[in-house]
């Protein structure tokens, strides 16, 4: 990613984490990516299959990378004052509904996924996977920055990192 002018969204861990890559990131309003990407003020933008094709990106875009950096999970919740609240009775159904819908979600998904990367493609974007090791090792720094920074961090990205391997 060296030198690639890169929308991304604002935060600052999302910043430092594409500096670490060597992109020149920057933060940008949805709205004006097109025209940026259009126009060329940005070499690429990171963002979701399903946020691509809404916005018509693969219009001016030529290539994607396939980098799997970020996930985007739903969850059911509810606070603790209101879950309290709740019959014991309810709460299980709630709990156990959730669990059951789990593999439609990720199977949904999934297709969901493939059906916009092919839009992508068919609009004549080149595909290419990228390596993934390659992320993780130049992700090393910004994991134990934030590790440091964020309560509970370490322990999530150590776990992460060890279902990864």
């Amino acid at each position: 990613l060296k030198g690639i002018k890169l929308r991304v969204p604002e935060g600052k861990w999302r910043v430092k984490m594409f500096q670490a890559y060597g992109a020149n990131p920057s933060p940008m309003k949805f709205s004006e990516v097109f025209t940026a990407l259009q126009t060329g003020v940005m070499d690429g933008q990171e963002n979701p299959f399903s946020q691509i094709v809404s916005a018509k990106f693969q219009e001016v875009q030529k290539y994607i990378s396939l980098t799997g950096h970020v996930y985007i999970p739903a969850y059911v919740t509810v606070g603790s004052k209101k879950w309290a609240t709740l019959p014991a009775d309810v709460r299980k159904v709630l709990e156990d509904t959730a669990k059951d819908m789990q593999k439609f979600v990720y199977a949904t998904a999934e297709k969901d996924e493939n059906e916009l990367l092919d839009k992508i493609k068919a609009a004549g974007v080149q595909v290419n996977q990228a390596d993934k090791a390659a992320f993780v090792r130049g992700s090393k720094a910004i994991y134990e920055e934030f590790g440091k920074e964020v309560k509970g961090s370490k322990e999530l990205i150590d776990k992460a990192l060890s279902l990864a391997k």
